[in-house]
């Protein structure tokens, strides 16, 4: 049960944000009392914005950000996450030289008596146990995604901010990563705010899902509502369920040559993934993103610092 004093998990008003002369951020209003919020919308919409402002990896020029009762847009991250945000950042970024253990035990400072610990991970998530002496580098995309996960939950967080945590994920991990969201929301362990670009996870881990469109909250309605309406999601995100997608693609005769070509896109993706396989050596590469903005807006680390 999350402590929050009778206070909403995360209240934001009228929050401003900007790189340079670009207004990236536009007077986003939202409050997340508890449970799920999922937050969706096309690329570039300002959505990782809003994450890193809120974990305070970037200022905001004006607005106003409350967790948990407490004002934090002025807070350093690591303030922040001493109050008990956690965060999961779209591109996992994970230690190259370190394993599976040591990023866990690293990070794992609750104690035993914590809600969160390193056994309780390899519980929830067995094939990171099995793959525990393995280097970041050496695991499957969807390995990595259990491990950035686990490391934030390891903080023992009483808000989860999580970035696409299903991005590029093959289906299977997909479906274990809602699965386990919509299980800490329904024992109410900490309230949890998702970024997302599949519809249907959205739309099932939460009730309400705010649509962000050119850095503003279009509207904020039922999930229920949302799934139901394909115009709407074509016509503000341009997508639609993948699940769907896929069972409406043309059946073709078993001896078609031209059978693979014409998959729907989320079933060649799931191919060229293995179609489910974790160890697949095209996602052991690490992912090497830009690190993450600080609060000057300096990247900092990443291949592609400068």
């Amino acid at each position: 049960m999350i402590e929050n004093g009778g206070q909403p998990a995360l209240k934001i008003d009228e929050l401003h944000v900007y790189y340079g002369e670009s207004h990236a951020i536009q007077g986003v209003s939202v409050t997340l009392e508890h449970g799920v919020l999922a937050v969706v919308g096309r690329n570039g919409m300002g959505k990782s914005t809003l994450c890193n402002t809120i974990a305070g990896l970037k200022a905001s020029r004006s607005g106003s950000i409350r967790i948990f009762g407490r004002e934090t847009s002025r807070l350093e991250p690591h303030v922040i996450h001493r109050l008990g945000v956690g965060y999961v950042p779209q591109g996992r970024r994970l230690w190259p030289s370190l394993s599976v253990d040591e990023h866990l035990r690293l990070v794992a400072t609750g104690g035993p008596d914590a809600m969160w610990t390193v056994a309780r991970v390899y519980q929830t998530f067995p094939r990171l146990y099995e793959r525990r002496t393995s280097g970041g580098s050496q695991l499957s995309g969807g390995e990595q995604q259990m491990l950035a996960i686990s490391r934030a939950l390891l903080g023992n967080p009483r808000l989860l901010i999580m970035d696409e945590p299903t991005e590029g994920l093959a289906p299977i991990i997909v479906d274990q990563v809602e699965a386990m969201m919509v299980q800490l929301a329904e024992a109410d362990e900490m309230a949890i705010l998702v970024i997302e670009q599949n519809i249907g996870v959205a739309t099932s881990v939460s009730e309400q899902v705010a649509i962000m469109i050119n850095g503003r909250f279009n509207r904020i309605m039922a999930a229920g509502e949302l799934a139901r309406d394909r115009d709407l999601q074509q016509r503000l995100l341009g997508v639609g369920r993948h699940a769907e997608d896929e069972q409406e693609a043309p059946d073709l005769p078993a001896d078609s040559s031209e059978q693979t070509s014409v998959a729907s896109p989320t079933r060649q993706c799931a191919m060229h993934q293995g179609a489910g396989n974790e160890q697949d050596p095209g996602e052991r590469a690490l992912t090497h993103a830009e690190g993450l903005p600080n609060r000057c807006g300096v990247r900092t680390t990443g291949p592609a610092a400068k």
